[in-house]
């Protein structure tokens, strides 16, 4: 047997990979397994992490095996015992059938299984060349303990002897075993594995992760982050700088995963932000800039720029004349290209390749006029810490969408960045410095464009072994699955036999690399340098080692909950505290009251003991009633504890944990003894076991007791025994109602007789309450409140027995209000009261305007409808007319205002308005109208901003129509509002949307079907004829909107996006009323370049208007008109350039161009992306007008707002 390292497997065919399945066939089968005459070797030591080896297995005189399937001997790969299965004849098919089996699995504990990758193979003792083999992987258990290949080889061509598998029959069959252990995923643990531990995904914040995980593990940044000034009063939820600390802290010394709230906290995201999934690129440029600034003033300023700040130098250099422009930039992360390059210095060498600038593109030279020039990037340093994005995802503009680059792309584990004697360096670069990288960290991204998951891998100390961090799981790996696997590109399986001329099988893989972290080799020593509990602070050392500590006893006191019980004690001073202040219905909240945790096998007289001790209520005088869950859901002391259930026995001890299923769900009816098959009573219960009780209760154990503390107190206010209870003694709570004060409060309990009346103790509830004796006083019920309040009086001529009160009841009693003052009184009577007080609910009003400011709040009762919100909201508001006020729900989930309003009257109760989906806010926005409300419902609104081009101005103008009037009556109506040119002038209506024109309106469609939400709706002045194309005709104006815009109807359909800065347009030229046959109406836009991209990416903005191209016109004339339109200064206008952009990609014009013939027949598909682009730099002034402040969730930026 040999035992080596074995060479690369060729994977299995297109058969189903089965466990072997001896299936029925007709006729006598073999019962035993042979043993053949074989020969068998292994070879060398066995190897660990991962075991693997090879086994050869010599069959011989196979042609006259007669049995249906055979083992070979048994060998050990990675500890294991494995044998080889071998069909000779085949297993029910015309195949040979072989498979791999775990050779002692009837011997193997329960639950057993491991895990391995191998191949099985067949030689080919003529041409090893032609050997068959197939490799597979599975996890082994008790139901698969064979797999393998049902139709491995087709049995005619093994039993050929020119095939050259059989010779002097036999037949060699080799097995290449690799032993993985089973990672199992729950019982995985990351920190005891790895040294390392995980992060905890909020929902979709893994790209985070692995950008945490990055930054955390280059210890420079990690010491700096600890060095960053914090005090000991900074909340980490609002402290960027302490909830990284804390974050860091933990990632070092806990042991095991940690939460990352307190950071997203102090990004002041909110839930919205943890379930949106963001780019990792565009975080790591925003966290970086944030810690920058954060960092201004420290002692640690600038450490942003030392780790990851390089630059490049930016150039232009003539030719023929000695001339040389250039212009230093930095650069924190460099974008290299993926598509068209096959590894990282082809991406460099993209990235400095020189672009000549010759013919009708030659650049303008001071001094020198047009030369021919290079113009290129070359790089004057590189940073310590060199950050690569890899440009994964871009624009394909044959799809017209979005798309992710899966090619392959290749990057080393050391990257020179001064090879070819520094052919990336400028001639200014320090050559001194030696740029030889060391790949720390790749980041990792799986899925498409819509989506996907990020891990990463790290070295964090740089040597070998690499780490995968994905999110809360960490893991050790080898270098191949950290860089090779992460190329990206297409897997080929090879030919399974070279033999055969099979078809190999290809697919793409979706998970590649998109991030590179590399450090610099130099630097190294003091970018992974050492960090320990000197470099954080003390204060925060304190925090988080108490944090710890309390996470580590929590830990623990669940580890051991099983051995404790949580019991709640409540006496009267908890019941005078709350009754009145917290609570008004039943007793107490028992989360307030003194709780004890007790091991479950205590009995209950140490128990007693353990409470004098911390109550100073002696044992003596201390009886307990145990509390029970009324059927109307009202929670009251029941009964006492006998003295037998609370005295120990010799013979039954009984523990504390038994207690608790006394507290029995049961009707409001005097308490009667339990009784069953352990006994008459519960006298007997120390002899009774938990299961009877269970039995009994229908109940599982509940993990707290509570307990009511009863306990006397003489005439001295000392405690004393407390009296002997018969089964006519019931035990009152009262409650005492002042409707003057609106108050109610817990006044004390009494012990009454069953057959005595209310009568009897008038006298001694006047004592409780401190008012005269001979006061009159009303007695009331308090029955239940849920689902309604259930208060009723008192006769007091009727015994307590005949009121079926019981033990545990309150009473709630009150001085009488007259008839004739109780207007006087909001709430008279206690059932007033308690009603009032079941339906009150706190409303925080909020602007609509500042939805994120809380402006007032209001107290209201769920029960009001909508007039009596508005009319309580107006009152405060001191407005005259409750109509005019209009409300908006709170979306519990986005934290923000609903889309849409409340209709008038369009809900019935409060509680209505306050619910979204299944929660309930308390939170509702308003806005004050200027018509009331019902009036506007029937209206459509419209803001429309009308730029007058003779005053260079822009107005917004708000106009209400009827929801069937039509644009032509808007333009009417805004006619009586605005300026014009002309008495006569007609205007045009222009929806635009990022700096874009996507429509022009026709006059007759309906307002009602216009959305401005996120749309500008923009007015101006319009010619009396327009013409469209140059094959259609002339149109009057209503003509010529229907025909724009019967064309440009798939133009609703582009992707939404936001205006952020106006400019205005020109005025609208004469040229437009008489179009030539041939002239084009064309769009034109403002644009510039995104400098933090290498690749051109065009970003709109200003305002863009419609111009007239004439036949044969050149871009020479084209600008001199734009620049009389616009009225732009020779020196400023010299700087512009003029590009033809079509889906988003600029083509540079020369002065020379005929500009129309670049420009399509508006009904082209794609036509309406195709404009005349003005690039300049953006110096117009932001617009406070826009309404469409609402940005789409999925074109959310990642923003850190702290």
């Amino acid at each position: 047997m040999t035992l080596m390292t074995p060479p690369p497997v060729e994977p299995e065919d297109e058969e189903m990979l089965v466990p072997n399945s001896d299936f029925p066939v007709e006729g006598p089968q073999p019962m035993e397994v042979a043993t053949a005459d074989t020969a068998s070797t292994v070879e060398g030591p066995q190897v660990d992490d991962p075991p693997s080896g090879r086994f050869a297995w010599t069959i011989e005189n196979f042609s006259r095996l007669n049995v249906k399937k055979l083992y070979s001997e048994v060998f050990n790969v990675g500890g294991y015992k494995w044998r080889i299965l071998i069909f000779p004849k085949g297993n029910n098919a015309d195949q040979l059938s072989l498979y791999l089996d775990v050779a002692d699995s009837p011997s193997l504990p329960y639950g057993w299984s491991r895990y391995a990758h191998f191949s099985l193979g067949v030689l080919n003792q003529a041409h090893t060349k032609f050997t068959v083999r197939k490799d597979t992987q599975h996890q082994f258990n008790a139901r698969e303990s064979d797999w393998g290949f049902t139709s491995f080889m087709p049995l005619s061509e093994l039993y050929d002897p020119s095939r050259g598998f059989i010779m002097d029959d036999t037949v060699v069959v080799e097995a290449d075993v690799s032993v993985r252990k089973v990672a199992d995923y729950w019982s995985h643990d990351s920190k005891k594995e790895t040294g390392c531990v995980g992060l905890k995904n909020q929902g979709a914040t893994c790209y985070m992760n692995s950008l945490l995980q990055t930054l955390y593990h280059i210890s420079y940044f990690r010491k700096a982050v600890y060095h960053m000034p914090t005090t000991e009063n900074d909340n980490p939820s609002g402290s960027i700088p302490l909830a990284l600390q804390s974050l860091f802290y933990k990632l070092q010394y806990s042991d095991t995963s940690v939460a990352t709230k307190e950071l997203t906290k102090s990004f002041g995201w909110d839930s919205n932000d943890s379930f949106m999934q963001h780019d990792v690129q565009e975080l790591n440029r925003v966290l970086c800039e944030k810690l920058e600034d954060k960092m201004k003033g420290t002692v640690v300023e600038g450490t942003i720029q030392q780790l990851f700040e390089g630059h490049h130098m930016n150039y232009i250099e003539c030719i023929n004349v000695d001339y040389r422009s250039t212009r230093k930039e930095s650069f924190y992360d460099l974008q290299l290209d993926v598509k068209g390059c096959r590894d990282v210095y082809a991406s460099f060498d993209k990235y400095v390749e020189v672009e000549r600038l010759e013919g009708d593109n030659k650049y303008h030279a001071e001094k020198y006029g047009l030369q021919d020039a290079r113009k290129g990037v070359l790089f004057v340093d590189f940073p310590p810490v060199l950050q690569l994005q890899l440009k994964r995802f871009e624009y394909d503009f044959a799809r017209d969408t979005m798309v992710k680059i899966n090619d392959r792309y290749e990057f080393p584990l050391q990257l020179d960045l001064d090879r070819e004697n520094g052919k990336y360096l400028s001639p200014d670069a320090d050559r001194s410095v030696r740029n030889l990288y060391t790949l720390h960290s790749v980041l990792v991204h799986s899925g498409g464009v819509h989506g996907g998951h990020y891990y990463a891998y790290i070295r964090p100390t740089l040597s070998d072994q690499w780490f995968k961090f994905d999110d809360e799981r960490v893991t050790k790996e080898d270098p191949k699955r950290a860089l090779e696997e992460q190329y990206g590109g297409e897997e080929e399986l090879p030919h399974a036999n070279p033999a055969f001329n099979n078809s190999p099988f290809k697919f793409t893989k979706y998970s590649n690399a998109y991030m590179l972290v590399y450090i610099r080799e130099s630097d190294k020593e003091k970018i992974i340098c050492n960090v320990d509990e000197k470099d954080i602070a003390e204060h925060l050392r304190v925090r988080l080692k108490k944090e710890q500590d309390e996470k580590e006893q929590k830990r623990k006191e669940k580890a051991e909950a099983h051995l404790y019980t949580i019991i709640k004690v409540a006496r009267d001073e908890d019941l005078g505290e709350q009754i009145g202040k917290e609570i008004y219905f039943d007793l107490l909240d028992h989360d307030k009251v003194r709780s004890f945790r007790i091991q479950k096998q205590m009995v209950f007289t140490q128990f007693k003991e353990e409470v004098a001790k911390v109550l100073g209520i002696p044992v003596q005088f201390q009886r307990y009633w145990l509390w029970a869950k009324r059927q109307n859901h009202t929670y009251r002391p029941n009964r006492p504890l006998t003295p037998q259930e609370e005295v120990q026995s010799d013979e039954h001890p009984k523990p504390l944990w038994m207690l608790k299923n006394c507290q029995d769900e049961h009707p409001k009816t005097p308490f009667i003894p339990i009784r069953g098959s352990f006994g008459n009573n519960l006298s007997t219960f120390s002899k009774v076991v938990v299961g009877q009780l269970r039995e009994v209760s229908n109940k599982t154990t509940n993990a707290e007791l509570k307990l009511y503390l009863e306990v006397e107190v003489g005439l001295d206010l000392q405690p004393c025994p407390p009296p002997e209870k018969t089964k006519e003694d019931i035990l009152l709570f009262f409650k005492l109602y002042d409707p003057l004060k609106e108050e109610i409060r817990y006044v004390g309990r009494l012990f009454v007789k069953g057959s005595g009346k209310p009568l009897d103790i008038l006298t001694k509830l006047n004592e409780l309450a401190g008012i005269s004796p001979d006061e009159e006083i009303e007695l009331f019920e308090e029955i239940k409140f849920e689902p309604n309040v259930m208060c009723e009086p008192i006769d007091c001529n009727l015994t307590f027995c005949s009121s079926q009160l019981e033990d545990g009841d309150i009473i709630c009693f009150q001085k009488p209000v007259q008839s004739q003052t109780s207007e006087q009184y909001r709430f008279p009577d206690v059932p007033s009261f308690l009603e009032y007080v079941h339906n009150r609910q706190v409303v925080h009003f909020r602007s609509l305007d500042k939805p994120k400011e809380e402006d007032f709040s209001l107290e209201l009762s769920k029960l009001n409808n909508y007039d009596d919100v508005v009319e309580s909201l107006a009152c405060h508001l001191r407005l005259d007319d409750p109509s005019k006020i209009r409300l908006t729900s709170h979306n519990c989930y986005s934290q923000q205002p609903k889309p849409q309003p409340i209709k008038y009257r369009g809900v019935d109760r409060l509680t209505e308005m306050l619910v979204h989906y299944n929660q309930t806010s308390d939170i509702l926005y308003y806005e004050v109208l200027d018509i009331p409300l019902p009036e506007l419902q029937c209206l459509k609104t419209l803001k429309v901003a009308f730029y007058n081009a003779a005053k260079y101005e822009v107005t917004i103008h708000t106009i209400r129509l009827p929801k069937q009037s039509t644009v032509y009556d808007v333009l009417n109506h805004l006619k009586t509002k605005v300026e014009l040119s002309r008495p006569d002038a007609e205007l045009r209506l222009l929806e635009v949307f990022y700096h874009k024109i996507y429509k022009i309106f026709p006059p007759t469609e309906r307002i009602e079907n216009i959305n401005d939400q996120y749309w500008t709706l923009r007015a101006e002045e319009a010619a009396d004829k327009l013409k469209w194309g140059h094959q259609k005709g002339v149109y009057t104006v209503k003509e010529g909107y229907q025909q724009l815009c019967s064309r440009n109807s798939v133009i609703a359909n582009w992707p939404w996006k936001l205006i952020w800065r106006t400019k205005l347009p020109p005025k609208i030229p004469e040229e437009e009323k008489n179009l030539g046959p041939l002239d084009r109406l064309i769009h034109v836009y403002h644009f510039t370049k995104d400098t933090t991209q290498n690749q051109a990416h065009v970003q709109n903005f200003g305002e863009p208007f419609f111009l007239v191209i004439h036949e044969g016109e050149t871009l020479a004339e084209v600008k001199a008109r734009i620049q009389r339109k616009l009225q732009v200064p020779d020196e400023e206008f010299s700087k512009w350039m003029f590009a033809f952009v079509s889906m988003g990609r600029p083509d540079y014009l020369r002065d020379s161009d005929i500009v129309s013939i670049r420009f399509q027949r508006r009904d082209v598909y794609g036509a309406w992306e195709q404009y005349l682009g003005l690039e300049h730099a953006d110096n117009g002034p932001k617009r406070s007008y826009a309404s469409n402040q609402n940005r789409p969730a999925f074109d959310k930026p990642v923003r850190i707002y702290n």
